[in-house]
């Protein structure tokens, strides 16, 4: 979910350089209604991949995968821009027939997908991820007919990122008691985790501020840790909730803090308030970045204490309080 988030500014630079252009986006159906809320996304194009890989042996598989690839091919693209880089995507950027932009050799994440590409270009890996996958776009769109070419031009200085999100109104039907905050404790993998003690400590003096703390989570062990942070900080946990309705809770959160996850790279591009936690990962590829206040605290095996995550939500609900930003 992060890798779609960090390439949503590119979709807002693709439409800003060519406004005549017709942007689809090819992505796996979890995550599909993130690109469906970009005002400059005509079109979703739904690639179960990891549902389709493991029934490879089935004739059914390889029905609906030709399928997607005559949808592929009925827009007649003139280009494809594959954001990602790994050998997946750039398989499935080839099967649409036409040009293939991507990152060179030296600047891919997986190296062998770029020889798949028509088009290669070097993009710094010590880039920011939105940064990468904006000057990408930038520079694939360099010689096209009736595009400009001013964001290339500025290279590194590039404008605000625009993740073209529309603002969302979360369902009437949750019991979500205003003003609320959001925490996020869980995350693909464990080394990601933050130790529970700390959430709830968290959730306490974010309900001392007046905040409802609403714990969310994504599967059924998920919702155990989640319960347990919520009855830790008289916080509520919601049912199960799509990636839309989700998103929807974020759009009206005051303020969230998330570990290194899909949600909290959402939250951010909503322009939310949001307090990164970094625990296996370095920040400054993949950062809290967004129009609202923000922080990203910790980095591969440095786990940020309490107190450090403490002091980064008292300061940015501070400064929220100061500009009275908010759901």
């Amino acid at each position: 979910m992060g890798d779609v988030v960090h390439a949503l500014p590119m979709a807002s630079d693709l439409q800003r350089l060519c406004p005549q252009a017709q942007i689809d986006w090819l992505v796996e159906p979890a995550f599909a209604a993130l690109p469906g809320l970009h005002r400059a996304v005509t079109q979703v194009h739904r690639l179960p991949w990891r549902k389709w890989r493991s029934g490879l042996h089935q004739a059914a598989t390889w029905k609906a995968m030709g399928q997607l690839v005559d949808s592929l091919r009925r827009e007649r693209y003139d280009l494809v821009i594959d954001a990602q880089g790994l050998l997946k995507s750039a398989l499935w950027a080839r099967r649409a027939g036409v040009l293939v932009a991507g990152f060179d050799l030296r600047s891919i994440r997986e190296p062998l997908a770029s020889l798949l590409y028509t088009h290669r270009y070097s993009v710094s890996p010590k880039l920011h991820a939105v940064t990468r996958c904006r000057l990408l776009a930038a520079a694939a769109l360099s010689s096209a007919k009736g595009c400009s070419t001013s964001l290339v031009a500025m290279g590194n200085e590039l404008p605000t990122p625009d993740f073209g999100l529309e603002q969302l109104v979360p369902d009437g039907r949750l019991e979500l008691q205003q003003p609320y905050a959001v925490l996020i404790p869980n995350a693909s993998r464990p080394e990601k985790h933050w130790p529970e003690p700390h959430w709830q400590a968290i959730g306490r003096g974010l309900r001392a501020q007046g905040l409802n703390p609403v714990v969310l989570w994504g599967s059924g062990p998920e919702q155990d840790m989640a319960q347990r942070i919520a009855q830790g900080c008289n916080g509520w946990v919601p049912p199960f909730l799509t990636v839309q309705e989700a998103t929807a809770v974020l759009a009206g959160a005051r303020l969230v803090v998330g570990l290194d996850t899909g949600f909290a790279h959402v939250a951010a591009a909503l322009g939310r308030p949001v307090v990164g936690i970094y625990c296996d990962h370095e920040p400054g590829l993949t950062g809290i970045i967004g129009n609202g206040p923000g922080a990203s605290l910790g980095g591969k095996g440095q786990q940020p204490s309490f107190d450090e995550v403490s002091a980064a939500v008292q300061q940015v609900a501070s400064y929220c309080s100061s500009i009275r930003c908010g759901g």
